[in-house]
């Protein structure tokens, strides 16, 4: 019985049957080939198609054109492939001059580009908005964590609707892991781009940082064997991405990132992160004011369309079509005014733990860390400790007052234990007493 790990998608790009239909202009084909050649030292088709992301008979006929054209020349030696033996072609002074001229305009060269309105299209068939999550399946993501009673009815509907998030509430208390758990609920794929094309100017996407790879494959007995390619090779089958930012988010990482040098296009990180998700992690802690940056966010959230800009200072519309989370400990009305809460669809507090349920948080931890609950720390920990700080619990402060203790267990040569005593040196590293310090 052959397994396929994963099962392609109803709605995968086809390839292109001719260089008319991966829908680029023939000189821009043409140039990239050039380029390639130039600057990889490749000089067979079989070569060349790989690293193009075309059909063998495709970039034959790109070099049957440039040969037409007395770019390239055949080397008049053969190339043994696993089939059969293939003919070599180098450039022509010509061509050498040709791909000179087109990496000073450009130095991009290798995988062939998707028209940006192409690549819309395929957006649309693979939106997020048509990922249905279940609760079994949001609780599953969630792994270990407990949650507020009532809080998977709040996250649910907004996942589904891949509307934009606001979760705020006090720090230490698992908005980061709960944006996690939600990325992972997701779990499905979909096709990115190596590179889209606007005005003639090669945009690159694909990006390995954030886009994890899918391998299909297909195994019968002990024989493993890479299934042919039944989608357009100029994308690549990934994980629904994921872009996490923080502190160091600014404005200038939402805009296209252009290299003078090269004079080549990055895209922005919510481009890479279409069709999945992005998390904006402690807003609030940026250089950018919140405020300015929810600004950047509006025409995205509400109109489903970026707009971006080339150096000559062209504006172009793309596709946006991502789960925005942003993540705060500050109160929303601290940071925001009224109309930029009104553009996110939904506003989630994330409130620290009950009693109840820091004990069922501590006793989890206790046990992954193989360290035995002891009843009078415990007692120790609740009626002594917490009431100097108004029994406030946050979700954090389990694994902080457990990991202090195994390391004062661990320096001291001690079997792993908990006592009074140790609850209160551990306690004593949580917080930081105020005092003036004389300098």
């Amino acid at each position: 019985m052959n397994d396929q790990t994963p099962p392609l998608r109803n709605d995968a790009p086809p390839p292109p049957t001719s260089l008319a239909e991966t829908g680029l202009p023939v000189t821009l084909m043409r140039d990239i080939l050039l380029k390639t050649m130039f600057r990889m030292s490749l000089n067979h088709a079989s070569e060349l198609a790989k690293i193009l992301c075309l059909s063998f008979a495709q970039v034959q006929e790109l070099i049957d054109g440039a040969r037409g054209e007395h770019l390239l020349e055949a080397m008049g030696t053969m190339h043994a492939t696993s089939t059969s033996a293939e003919m070599g072609f180098q450039l022509t002074e010509a061509g050498r001059k040709r791909a000179q001229a087109a990496l000073a305009i450009s130095e991009y060269y290798g995988a062939m580009p998707v028209p940006l309105d192409v690549y819309g299209e395929q957006v649309r068939r693979q939106s997020i908005r048509k990922v249905k999550i279940s609760k079994d399946q949001l609780l599953a993501a969630m792994g270990d964590l407990i949650l507020p009673e009532g809080l998977l009815a709040d996250l649910g509907p907004a996942v589904t609707s891949g509307r934009s998030i606001l979760m705020y509430g006090p720090p230490g208390n698992g908005k980061s892991s709960i944006s996690n758990g939600i990325r992972d609920a997701m779990g499905d794929h979909i096709y990115v781009p190596r590179a889209v094309v606007h005005a003639g100017q090669v945009i690159s996407v694909f990006d390995p940082i954030v886009h994890r790879k899918v391998d299909v494959q297909t195994t019968s007995g002990n024989q493993l064997r890479v299934v042919g390619q039944r989608f357009d090779p100029r994308y690549v089958l990934c994980e629904r991405p994921t872009v996490i930012t923080g502190g160091e988010l600014k404005l200038e990482m939402l805009e296209l990132k252009y290299n003078p040098t090269s004079r080549t296009y990055q895209a922005p990180l919510q481009f890479k992160a279409m069709g999945g998700v992005f998390i904006v992690d402690d807003l609030g802690r940026q250089e950018e004011p919140p405020q300015a940056l929810v600004n950047r966010w509006i025409v995205p959230l509400e109109m489903n369309y970026d707009i971006l800009s080339l150096a000559s200072g062209e504006k172009f519309i793309v596709p946006f079509d991502t789960l925005v989370i942003f993540s705060t400990n500050f109160h929303p009305n601290e940071i925001f005014d009224q109309a930029a809460l009104r553009r996110i669809f939904f506003k989630i507090k994330i409130a620290g733990p009950n009693q109840a349920d820091f004990l069922k948080i501590f006793a989890l931890v206790a046990r992954k860390r193989r360290i035995p609950l002891n009843e009078d720390a415990l007692i120790h920990l609740l009626q002594n400790k917490y009431p100097t700080i108004d029994n406030i619990y946050a979700n954090y402060q389990p694994v902080f007052l457990i990991d202090q203790m195994i390391a004062m267990c661990q320096y001291e040569g001690k079997p792993y234990h908990m006592s009074p005593d140790l609850i209160d040196r551990a306690w004593s590293n949580m917080f930081v007493k105020d005092e003036h310090i004389v300098r």
